[in-house]
């Protein structure tokens, strides 16, 4: 499992939305925000470099419970056998990465609900579900302009369709198949290998919802650089604007 859950929130800030002409008087980030944003952005770059340690032990991918080297697989990656026997460290970094994440995600996501964050902030209004307002926020999305310094810092309907996608689905995905991998997990719980179609089933799950997260981490940055990213990273860590 790999990703920052709190680090959707931090698109507060960037993307296509700038800072209204008194922003800099308010601040923006609440400090649950800001502190589980940068645990989950540490962990989330263990969980990179183990995660591809591990992928190069054995970059070939399979359907069901079993799965080797000798028999055939789902598919696999160009990549070489590198590293096998040799990932004892990024397993254990793996592991320790992924709990500190889960744990300071967890955080996040309760903390969100109990203060309404994700009903304020990320639940679409239903006049934005039409498909001229997400055209219109894909289409500039689409040409990279630069957000002028009058527009809205709000979120706007395809970022709160993306971070609830990614909150509510994506993360849980990863959790859950990186449980299901786990032997000493499903001795006592094994219906979430089962839920998936076998360990290796849920192998391969993981590696997409990794591969989606790894792209939304990627966009976000791109945002971030082209909103401004001096100002968006000194916003998330001390709470306003500079």
């Amino acid at each position: 499992m790999i990703a920052p859950l709190a680090m959707a929130d931090s698109l507060y800030l960037s993307s296509l939305a700038g800072p209204s002409l008194d922003a800099a008087d308010h601040p923006r980030h609440a400090a649950t925000v800001r502190i589980t944003h940068w645990i989950n952005t540490f962990s989330f770059f263990g969980l990179l470099l183990s995660g591809f340690a591990i992928l190069l032990a054995h970059p070939r991918f399979y359907w069901g419970e079993t799965g080797t080297v000798g028999t055939p697989s789902l598919f696999r990656l160009p990549l070489p056998f590198v590293l096998t026997g040799q990932t004892g460290w990024g397993r254990s970094l793996h592991f320790s990465s992924a709990w500190v994440c889960v744990l300071s995600g967890a955080f996040y996501v309760v903390s969100g609900l109990v203060t309404g964050h994700f009903r304020r902030d990320l639940l679409p209004r239903a006049a934005d579900l039409g498909w001229r307002p997400v055209a219109k926020v894909i289409s500039k999305s689409l040409r990279w302009e630069r957000p002028g310094a009058g527009e809205s810092p709000t979120y706007n309907v395809v970022q709160r369709l993306t971070y609830l996608g990614v909150i509510f689905v994506l993360f849980p995905v990863a959790i859950w198949t990186g449980l299901a991998m786990s032997p000493a997990v499903t001795s006592v719980f094994p219906f979430l290998a089962d839920a998936a179609g076998g360990v290796q089933s849920a192998r391969t799950l993981h590696f997409f919802a990794a591969g989606f997260l790894v792209l939304f981490l990627l966009l976000h940055i791109a945002m971030v650089c082209l909103a401004g990213f001096r100002a968006r990273v000194w916003s998330m860590i001390a709470g306003r604007y500079e």
